[in-house]
């Protein structure tokens, strides 16, 4: 496996977040690899490490002052072994295409977990729809849209919204898509309900994600009841998280956006629940005005010159990173374990660094990898897929069953390969195995493609 991550560097220069997703992955499947040297002898880890496709294309628009911008937008066409690619767009500056390679790798292993048939892609732009008018959000993503046509369908490639990209985001891509193509099919998921979305999904991930901490807990005898969590971000992974936290009887202190946290020791309950979204989703602000509202809870800035994260230092039970890739750093990881903390579930893709990992490994607290702990949004985007292909509507309850039942399926299956490959409790090398092997099988049985 040395010999493979080094012709990987060699290979993808530069490419730090990429070449984390790899190395965790790498580090879990060689057991697997020297039980199945097939896989080895037809070089599935070289092939799923190269993208099927990459597309990257210029997007110019026309601000509301008349003046020309240009962004950069992606898709990584990951793997298609298991099904059309499946994977968010992402609207942020930071996008790059390490960023994007990496969340399309991870989620080709967290789509083959849902038990749903499809493959990993990610996409976006390095487009910051912060502080634009809903016109000029309209004219990128029509712009945006009319190069990304020519690469998605409903059965070859099927985007999704990720950060930066919400309702209006998908309303604005899938107006333009269904212009160009002449035709009304499920192109895109998270769609709005009367133009064929799905009940449930704006929740799901962050309702999978306690979903499947609760699983967690229940291998411990224990349960979200009664627990202190601490939540970082505060869009709609967030949100939802707190929200289903409440529900189960747990209780959240901390929220955050890029400017800084905010820490409520009486806890964030359902009516600052409700403010937060209205704060987020309508008025578009800062997480600094909670603080103004409800004076008893605390507002920290940013500062960028600190070597760690305060959210992360406080007293709790339960950590829900549900904000961004690598933002508990090995500092905050031991002072999550230092104030008690029982459990981390990933709401994130790949919130913690390498060394944050392994302080949770070894101090055996229950550590959900977000590969496995956030696959409920995917897992939705999959059910709207079918309930477009049948034409049909579900009921917000049947939805919801099936992804208590889709998280509940990728637990077992975390477990069950963790305790195959000798390391039981490991969800890291369970969710990894798993999701490989699922993979493997798959392109070891259509040939060398």
């Amino acid at each position: 496996m040395q010999d493979f991550m080094q012709m990987c560097e060699e290979c993808n220069p530069g490419e730090v977040e990429f070449l984390q997703a790899v190395s965790e992955v790498a580090e879990s499947v060689k057991r697997v690899l020297d039980k199945h040297p097939e896989y080895r002898k037809a070089k599935i880890p070289e092939r799923m490490i190269e993208p099927e496709r990459i597309v990257i294309f210029r997007v110019p628009w026309v601000d509301d002052k008349g003046e020309v911008q240009v962004n950069r937008g992606y898709r990584i066409q990951m793997n298609s072994a298991i099904g059309p690619y499946k994977g968010g767009f992402r609207f942020h500056p930071s996008v790059n295409l390490s960023i994007l390679k990496f969340l399309g790798f991870e989620q080709v292993f967290k789509n083959a977990l849902t038990t749903l048939p499809m493959g990993g892609a990610k996409g976006g732009s390095n487009f910051d729809p912060k502080g634009k008018s809903d016109n000029e959000v309209m004219r990128f993503c029509q712009s945006f849209m009319s190069e990304m046509f020519r690469y998605i369908g409903a059965d070859t490639d099927v985007p999704a919204g990720d950060i930066g990209v919400g309702a209006r985001e998908i309303g604005y891509l899938f107006g333009m898509y269904k212009k160009l193509r002449n035709e009304f099919t499920g192109v895109l998921t998270g769609k709005g309900l009367e133009w064929g979305g799905s009940l449930i999904r704006p929740e799901a991930t962050g309702y999978g994600c306690v979903y499947f901490a609760s699983e967690m807990l229940a291998t411990r005898n224990d349960s979200m009841g009664g627990k202190t969590c601490l939540v970082s971000g505060s869009g709609n992974v967030a949100q939802y998280t707190v929200e289903k936290i409440i529900e189960l009887g747990g209780k959240v202190v901390t929220l955050s956006d890029s400017s800084g946290y905010i820490y409520d020791e009486s806890g964030i309950n359902r009516e600052k629940l409700d403010y937060v979204m209205y704060l987020k989703n309508v008025a578009r602000s800062r997480i600094k005005e909670y603080a103004e509202k409800y004076p008893e809870a605390v507002y920290t800035p940013v500062d960028p010159a600190r070597e760690y994260n305060p959210l992360w230092n406080h007293k709790a039970d339960c950590a829900f990173p549900c904000a961004t890739q690598n933002e508990i750093n090995g500092k905050d990881a031991q002072n999550l374990v230092n104030n008690g903390i029982q459990l981390v579930a990933e709401g994130a893709n790949m919130p913690t660094i390498p060394e944050g990992v392994e302080i949770f490994l070894d101090a055996k607290i229950l550590y959900g990898p977000g590969k496995a702990a956030n696959a409920g949004g995917v897992s939705v985007s999959g059910l709207e897929m079918t309930q477009n292909s049948m034409r049909l509507s579900w009921t917000r309850e049947e939805v919801d069953n099936y992804l208590g039942k889709i998280m509940k399926s990728i637990h077992s299956a975390c477990m069950a390969a963790s305790e195959e490959y000798g390391a039981p409790g490991n969800y890291v090398m369970g969710a990894n195995i798993a999701g490989f092997t699922k993979v493997a099988k798959s392109m070891l049985a259509q040939g060398v493609v």
